[in-house]
């Protein structure tokens, strides 16, 4: 096999990859002179992204192997991968490529006469797999993605041992020329959905990818001020894995524990790995509170304040709806107000270390909750149904689409303020217009309710019973919509 030399000499290579990477600047870029028996050689990489151990090894078994010792000549470019006593090791054939090889854990060997070789001993900081903190559940696997796009892609090919199953390596970016992995079966997926994807990817044009897989979201999708999600997050290895089998795509991002499923809707995020790990009839139970639980996380708020506004509406059997005592403080704003104050205390949970979260929750919930209501700031009433939205809201469980409600609830209870009746109507309506009007992917984002598919929305609603006649999604336009 010929091998190309990437530089004249070696000391070319080192004098170009000095001043590249900034040999005597930058502490953990590392350019080691060494022998390979005779024959002198330079080794370059980063120090931090390379596994020190097999690189000890490996540096030792090259000095005391024998099979160099069958060589008569010196070492050349030819013989170096027949003689080289690791596997995953290759000739560098670009300059560029080389450098993002470096940059993303390689260890570079530099001969003497210019040729390159690349040998994967790559090791990334990072964690161990464990189970997501929010896609619990109570039976099935505890194991979740990492901030390692290797260990990713494995986890999921441990569930997938198909040999069609397919990660394409590609990356994106200027400057963080971040690694992303396509993942889909190949004779499933959707050809045409596939190069969509590819198209969006190689017409990216950033310097870097710091907030990894929500950042792409946007540059993919063109997501700008839409609140709802176009894509589906998921740290589950499991979840990942059932979407390709129907045809989905799976985009695996380097450092981030997340991977992205497309295309979705927006019953995709209202599923959850629990409805599978129970029997069909407690499955469908368990999914329709779900499903209850996004509608009143909208409308629960708007609609009480109607019936309080409007009483004429409301039958005798519910009476009790409404504050018994009027407060200081017009109704709309306490709503407003507690609602903004819960989102404080979540903001607050979040920010306030673990041993610390419980008392902050009971300081919240108990001491500053009782003392609105009795100086008067809120009416009792008013606390009970904001913290039953919260309940319902936090039921949802796809944070993103969780904060999507409370942005639709909001803007619905200021349309029922300013309208009443009608505004709380025309409201509703809008919101199912611009749900409908949303395309990502081309994929309508309430199908299979708009448009309506009788026995698609049917799976939604019902948890069926696992059979291997089903079809695949429409929406995922998979050649082969039959499953076996």
């Amino acid at each position: 096999m010929t091998i190309e030399r990437l530089y004249d000499s070696r000391e070319q290579a080192k004098e170009e990859l000095g001043g590249l990477f900034g040999k005597g600047e930058s502490y953990d870029f590392v350019m080691l002179d060494i022998h390979i028996r005779q024959e002198p050689a330079t080794i370059v990489f980063m120090n931090g992204l390379i596994s020190s151990d097999v690189t000890a090894q490996l540096l030792t078994s090259m000095q005391m192997s024998d099979i160099w010792d069958e060589l008569e000549e010196k070492i050349t470019r030819e013989n170096f991968l027949t003689y080289f006593p690791f596997h995953a090791v290759e000739p560098a054939k670009d300059k560029n490529a080389m450098i993002d090889s470096i940059l993303s854990g390689q260890l570079v060997f530099v001969m003497e006469d210019g040729s390159v070789f690349q040998v994967d001993v790559r090791e990334y900081p990072g964690r161990q797999p464990e189970e997501p903190d929010n896609e619990k559940v109570i039976r099935g696997s505890r194991d979740g993605f990492t901030e390692n796009i290797i260990l990713n892609t494995a986890l999921i090919r441990r569930r997938l041992r198909d040999p069609q199953l397919r990660f394409e390596i590609q990356r994106v970016t200027e400057r963080g020329r971040t690694d992303i992995a396509i993942g889909y079966l190949k004779g499933v997926a959707s050809e045409q959905h596939l190069d969509m994807l590819k198209k969006r990817l190689a017409e990216i044009d950033h310097d870097g990818l710091t907030m990894s897989d929500k950042q792409l979201e946007e540059l993919l999708f063109k997501q700008k001020f839409h609140p709802v999600p176009f894509v589906r997050f998921t740290e589950r290895p499991d979840i990942a894995a059932a979407h390709l089998l129907e045809g989905h795509i799976a985009i695996v991002v380097d450092t981030s524990p997340s991977v992205l499923l497309i295309p979705v809707t927006i019953f995709h995020h209202l599923q959850h790995a629990e409805e599978f790990r129970q029997a069909p009839l407690i499955g469908t139970g368990v999914r329709a509170i779900r499903f209850s639980g996004i509608l009143m996380a909208v409308f629960l708020l708007p609609f009480w304040y109607l019936l309080v506004k409007h009483p004429e509406f409301v039958p005798k059997a519910l009476d009790f709806v409404g504050p018994k005592e009027s407060g200081e403080i017009p109704l709309l704003f306490q709503i407003i107000a507690a609602d903004i104050g819960v989102e404080f205390m979540r903001l607050a949970a979040i920010h306030t270390p673990t041993p610390l979260s419980t008392a902050l929750g009971l300081i919240a919930a108990v001491i500053l909750g009782q003392m609105a209501v009795d100086v008067g700031l809120f009416t009792a009433e008013v606390i009970l149904y904001v913290a039953l939205t919260a309940v319902v809201t936090f039921a949802i469980p796809s944070y993103e689409l969780s904060i999507s409600a409370k942005i639709f609830r909001t803007l619905l209870l200021i349309l029922t303020a300013l309208a009443g009746p009608p505004g709380f109507f025309a409201g509703g309506v809008i919101l199912f217009w611009y749900l409908c009007s949303i395309k990502p992917m081309g994929v309508p984002y309430l199908w299979p309710l708009a448009p309506f598919f009788p026995k698609a929305f049917g799976r939604v609603i019902v948890r069926y019973p696992m059979i291997g006649s089903s079809l695949r999604p429409y929406i995922t336009d998979s050649p082969r919509r039959q499953r076996s």
